[in-house]
């Protein structure tokens, strides 16, 4: 069996939308059902409402990985400025098309790679889950710079190793028993509060699908 060679991430991202990997909706891009279904949708869109409402709608947000921005667009109301950023850019150019916000922001960066926006709170939604170790800890050293961090990661829903490394792009953590727990090696992501916010089981019956709201230290 031949072993896969790594890819370049915005490569393999621009293949996922070319190719309809994950489904196809009513636009020429779609996120997949992770983005649309209304069981995994409505309570996060609750949940990250209500902790943005807590600070009275007055902290700006970056939104890294917003593909389709299905998610994103529910969230504008409660922030003072939202940078919404993607790795595709003919995905970020559809986006910016079709919305249209004074205190909106499309970006098309690699967040590996390249510096990120500034905000107070960083939103990553099943985002990386898709990347290799290498780049998940080049993410978390500039997440830093924020206040706050609203993660979402999809889990196996027993006992697991976290942390298996993957090639990014490639398939998630899960098809090899493993999720993503950045506090754990080799990763140790230093916060000062944290808190779960919401535990979905997976629609489709694969694991779970949680977000944690960390305070960054």
């Amino acid at each position: 069996m031949k072993n896969k060679k790594p890819w370049p991430t915005k490569k393999a991202m621009e293949q996922v939308y070319a190719m309809n990997l994950w489904g196809e909706g009513e636009t020429a891009f779609y996120s997949g059902n992770g983005s649309h279904d209304e069981v995994l949708v409505k309570p996060y869109i609750e949940v990250v409402g209500n902790f943005l409402k807590t600070h009275r709608s007055n902290l700006s947000v970056c939104d890294l990985g917003c593909g389709d921005f299905n998610i994103g667009r529910q969230l504008l109301e409660y922030a003072t400025h939202y940078i919404a950023v993607d790795i595709v850019p003919a995905l970020i150019n559809n986006n910016k098309t079709r919305f249209g916000f004074d205190h909106l922001e499309f970006r098309c960066l690699n967040i590996a790679e390249d510096e990120l926006p500034e905000g107070d709170v960083v939103i990553l939604r099943q985002v990386l889950q898709h990347l290799s170790n290498s780049e998940v800890r080049s993410v978390l050293n500039k997440i830093r710079a924020y206040n706050y961090l609203l993660l979402t990661e999809h889990h196996p829903e027993s006992d697991f190793i976290p942390n298996k490394d993957i090639i990014s792009g490639q398939g998630i953590r899960l098809k090899k028993n493993s999720g993503l727990e950045i506090t754990k090696p080799p990763f140790n992501f230093k916060f000062e509060t944290r808190m779960e916010l919401l535990s979905i089981p997976d629609p489709n019956g694969k694991g779970l699908i949680k977000t944690t709201l960390y305070r960054v230290q």
